[in-house]
């Protein structure tokens, strides 16, 4: 996704991407990084609208080009140098997102957030219907325990409908997955066509929505070394996907705030999933899974450690989606048009987004205006 789980100052964000590169490139690409992390969300000092953001034609502080300076711009501080840090990097990603503390994992809530509006209580009705549509379609369910569950197997139990197995749990994952990384992508995609077809600034969207896609993908690229689907599942897939694919494009182009209003209740639903998941592998009723060792993929991508296990996973993965929760409701919540993505340049930590809904409108103002401070600490500028 979009930062580190604290709120770092551009100066860590910037030393953590430089050390993800080789030498050589590490250092030919730092000075157009540190360009990039003086960069602010304004145009002018005053900041009178800190929402809004600039007009494609307004010069920037940088100096040349509407980003800053071009690498072939900045003055070489000294040769390249070509080192090796000796550690590999694996993976199939390559944006940012968080790397989570035990404590940041275990701060998740499961949290709801009402319908204030009438769009609001459309986009509910829409994840209602997508709800019960993804349950028939994998399968899932999930059955109040009887009262006399302390003296029943767990056989009995899961033969009773009242729990499922771990390839069911499964099942059910990788088909949450795989429609859940389609609205990032398809938003950033009709933003990145706006902007080109309105010849104007984005706003900082763009990156962040694109995170999010990538983020929920590499969720199912996780869940995928436990199981290989059928050509039914994956026609089953397919068929969901274009579906949904091509719904959410016309939607989204109608109501964009509806839309993320929509995935933000939808990523609901997915930390109600993961919590789930959560409870049955501590109460023993997923024995399978109770010891089971990460995966490598899911190990590098959350830095888990390497005694790490897979209910670690699941922790990462329900973050990550109480991430989207928060990053999506928020911006539902903005104008769609002209205000800048409060989440552009770093994110609160999971000890916000874990316990909060979502940021209004006001208060992303608010957190705006704290990362300029943090840029311009970051920059050395006076306060």
């Amino acid at each position: 996704m979009h930062a580190l789980p604290s709120s770092v100052a551009a100066g860590r964000m910037l030393s953590a991407s430089t050390r993800a590169l080789p030498g050589m490139h590490r250092s030919c690409l730092a000075p157009c990084l540190a360009a990039a992390a003086r960069r602010s969300l304004t145009t002018s000092g005053s900041r009178p609208n800190i929402m809004t953001g600039k007009k494609t034609d307004e010069k920037s502080r940088l100096g040349p080009g509407a980003e800053g300076l071009h690498i072939k711009d900045v003055p070489p501080k000294s040769p390249p140098a070509v080192t090796s840090t000796g550690q590999a990097i694996h993976g199939d990603w390559v944006l940012f997102h968080p790397v989570y503390t035990s404590d940041e994992l275990r701060s998740v809530e499961v949290l709801f957030r009402d319908s204030k509006t009438f769009a609001d209580k459309i986009a509910l009705s829409f994840v209602k219907i997508a709800r019960w549509a993804f349950d028939i379609a994998s399968g899932y369910k999930h059955k109040p325990l009887p009262p006399n569950a302390s003296s029943m197997s767990l056989e009995e139990l899961r033969k009773g409908g009242y729990l499922m197995d771990e390839s069911q749990w499964l099942r059910r994952m990788l088909f949450l997955e795989s429609i859940a990384a389609v609205p990032g992508m398809v938003a950033a995609a009709l933003r990145h066509l706006r902007s080109l077809r309105l010849m104007q600034r984005d706003h900082g969207w763009i990156h962040t929505l694109l995170e999010e896609a990538e983020n929920e993908r590499m969720h199912l690229m996780t869940f995928m070394t436990l199981k290989k689907p059928s050509l039914l599942f994956r026609a089953m897939v397919m068929g969901a996907q274009g579906v949904f694919y091509n719904a959410f494009f016309l939607c989204y182009m109608i109501s964009p705030s509806t839309c993320h209003r929509f995935v933000g209740h939808l990523e609901e639903e997915a930390v109600l999933t993961y919590t789930r998941v959560i409870e049955e592998i501590e109460a023993g009723r997923l024995p399978d899974w109770t010891q089971l060792p990460a995966p490598e993929i899911a190990k590098d991508y959350w830095r888990l450690g390497p005694d790490a296990t897979f209910l670690e996973v699941v922790y990462a993965v329900r973050s990550d989606e109480s991430t989207h929760r928060f990053v999506n409701h928020s911006l539902a919540s903005l104008k769609y048009e002209s205000d800048i993505n409060p989440f552009a340049l770093h994110e609160p930590d999971m000890s916000t987004k874990g316990s909060r809904i979502c940021f209004e409108r006001d208060e992303s103002r608010k957190f705006i205006e704290q990362s300029h401070k943090v840029m311009d600490q970051a920059a050395g500028k006076p306060e």
